[in-house]
């Protein structure tokens, strides 16, 4: 214990004279978490809606008002005829068209259900599903005959969105944001940490001391891992003031889920840094380490049910794949650790695994 004490007491200095790895692990975690959430955002707003109104009776106004009151459309054109309307959505200028068909009041009023022709400009088609999205869910909102048209079948669904009702993309972003975050800063902190004093020649003293390897890593890495934690903490806290990110499980599994993450970030840094020699190539190894997997194979950003069968294979040994699961759960779902332990284990072997590995290469070297 007089060992890891002494390490970490060296290594709380050697942070607190250095000043840009106190600002790489409490600072700049918040900052890119307004950065990216504030950029990645799927929410769409102020949709372009063209309206060709071929009925022009109430009941086609009352469709059009309901979307000019909907906070996601802006209706900047109305068309008489279908060549005008195609090129709106030719040129670009419109990204919807909302044709009422003739007749449509008259098919209300017999007891049909008339149909709404919706025109989307599929060129990107992530923003037309969401699009279609926002449409369906304004015409079953309507409180017009159109609400209250007949039922066509036996069968009626109610569809209800649980954790996230009103389906909005930074609830899903930003618990992805805080593990690509903790993870890039906990990875890149550690790995210059060893290779700093290989350049400046202060590992040898090290390696004389009366001192062993795990001795020498349990003490490396406890300042980082209370550093990343109070940065990881305060990424949360900024994430529920100003992205309304809810938080329905327990602080203290939270803080439990975070250290066992970031122990596998940290020791993941302290392995590069066995491998690397400059602080220039630990930079890059651990970038490329953290960034890659994090954001294209944890299911941040793309779902991993989706992905070839050899990609979800590897994405199998991504520690933010776990973390990611257990943090929503906690987060939005509510869930303790007992019902995320699965993640917890894989989160604990992973860690165990790399620090072991990096006490291993320190010792043969």
């Amino acid at each position: 214990m007089n060992g890891i004490v002494a390490v970490a007491m060296k290594e709380l200095r050697q942070v607190r004279r250095d000043r840009r790895t106190l600002v790489i692990l409490v600072v700049v975690p918040t900052f890119f978490l307004f950065l990216y959430g504030y950029a990645l955002n799927f929410d769409i707003r102020n949709v372009r809606l063209a309206v060709e109104d071929r009925d022009q009776t109430q009941a086609s106004r009352e469709i059009v008002a309901a979307f000019h009151g909907s906070p996601y459309f802006d209706v900047i054109a109305t068309t008489t005829s279908p060549a005008e309307s195609s090129a709106l959505i030719d040129r670009g200028d419109a990204a919807v068209l909302l044709v009422v068909p003739p007749g449509f009041d008259r098919d209300l009023r017999a007891g049909r259900s008339p149909a709404l022709q919706i025109v989307i400009d599929g060129a990107n088609a992530n923003s037309a599903t969401t699009i279609l999205g926002y449409v369906t869910g304004v015409v079953r909102q309507l409180d017009t005959p159109v609400g209250r048209r007949p039922a066509v079948g036996l069968v009626s669904v109610e569809p209800r969105v649980w954790y996230n009702p009103e389906l909005r993309s930074t609830v899903f972003l930003v618990p992805g944001l805080i593990a690509f975050i903790a993870m890039i800063t906990a990875v890149i902190s550690t790995a210059l940490s060893i290779v700093r004093e290989k350049e400046h020649g202060t590992i040898e003293q090290v390696r004389m001391a009366p001192l062993s390897t795990a001795a020498f890593i349990t003490g490396k890495t406890l300042p980082y891992l209370a550093l990343s934690q109070i940065g990881a903490t305060g990424i949360v806290v900024a994430a529920m003031l100003f992205f309304d990110l809810p938080m329905h499980g327990g602080w203290l599994d939270l803080m439990v889920l975070l250290a066992l993450f970031l122990a596998g970030a940290l020791g993941t840094g302290l392995f590069v840094s066995t491998i690397a020699e400059t602080q220039e190539l630990a930079f890059q190894i651990a970038a490329m380490l953290a960034m890659l997997p994090t954001l294209l194979l944890s299911g941040f950003i793309f779902p991993i049910a989706s992905m070839p069968a050899a990609l979800q294979a590897v994405s199998l040994l991504v520690p933010a794949r776990y973390f990611l699961t257990a943090l929503r759960g906690v987060l939005l779902k509510g869930l303790g650790l007992a019902d995320v332990w699965p993640s917890l284990v894989a989160l604990a072997i992973y860690a165990m695994l790399v620090l072991t590995l990096s006490a291993w290469r320190l010792a043969r070297r």
